[in-house]
């Protein structure tokens, strides 16, 4: 799937499933929990906290799609096409980082 096909599929499932879109503040609000939930599994699993029983069926990958979902509620509700977005970021991140991470010692 593209990420515009993923667009207009979430755009989709809100107009069929979802009713509309919610508000752009509560999708906000929304993909910072969603983010903590990804933050929460990547310091136990990955991290030095340990993990409590209501933890233990939470999986990663689900938890990374719920904040895609938002993330693409948020740029079909305010009209951004993320791919379009994410070619011009990648070619702003080229040019300002062209050697940048090569000539970092601590990654290497």
């Amino acid at each position: 799937m593209t990420i515009e096909e993923a667009q207009q599929t979430v755009d989709h499932w809100i107009q069929t499933t979802g009713v509309r879109y919610f508000n752009e503040l509560t999708n906000m609000a929304m993909l910072t929990e969603e983010v903590g939930e990804v933050a929460r599994i990547i310091a136990r699993q990955y991290g030095e906290q340990s993990f409590k029983e209501s933890d233990k069926d939470k999986v990663l990958a689900e938890e990374l799609a719920d904040v895609l979902f938002v993330v693409i509620c948020l740029a079909n509700q305010t009209g951004v096409n993320l791919t379009d977005a994410l070619q011009r970021n990648l070619a702003k991140k080229t040019q300002r980082d062209a050697t940048r991470h090569q000539n970092n010692e601590k990654l290497h």
